[in-house]
């Protein structure tokens, strides 16, 4: 598995817009390389004892961007070797990139076409960025962000059209 030896003493980290598979793919991942996965959304959740939507809501969007940042540079600097599964706007804010390039951490994006991600995303209800127009909000942040996606990768695996094995084996590669 060569892979996993590219991989060893780094954090793996998995970039991506909302919908991209990070979470999903980051758990196989984890469980694969015996690590531990630290979901950025989930970490949010759990320190601030609010979800997502609610911090979005309440405090709004310069805030959520600002504990979104403390989570990632923690996770980041953690000791054991993890899974890291990063907001989709950790590429936003120029010292996220800069950490993510300073921890020397893999970092992979999970990129996805837009029309991809609208019917992976339709169900949920906590992505408070998609209420109004799910599909040009996901064309925008796609536009937006890719070159910054493409500033962090180290790789790029395009997930369109690939099922979980499949996205699993092309980040281990």
């Amino acid at each position: 598995m060569t892979g996993a030896r590219t991989l060893a003493g780094r954090h793996l980290v998995l970039v991506g817009l909302m919908g991209s598979g990070k979470t999903t793919i980051g758990r196989v991942l984890a469980q694969r390389l015996h690590r531990e996965l630290l979901d950025s959304d989930s970490m949010i959740e759990a320190r601030e004892g609010r979800t997502v939507r609610t911090i979005f809501q309440d405090d709004g969007e310069d805030a959520f961007r600002k504990i979104e940042t403390e989570v990632l540079i923690e996770a980041l600097a953690a000791e054991q070797k993890a899974v890291i599964a990063a907001a989709g706007g950790v590429v936003l804010r120029a010292e996220n990139r800069a950490a993510l390039r300073a921890s020397g951490a893999r970092v992979v994006w999970l990129r996805a076409d837009p029309t991809t991600l609208v019917e992976r995303v339709k169900s949920g209800s906590h992505r408070p960025l998609l209420d109004d127009d799910p599909k040009g909000t996901l064309e925008r942040m796609a536009a937006d962000r890719s070159d910054l996606y493409r500033e962090v990768a180290d790789a790029i695996v395009t997930v369109d059209n690939r099922n979980v094995s499949d996205v699993v084996e092309a980040v281990l590669r």
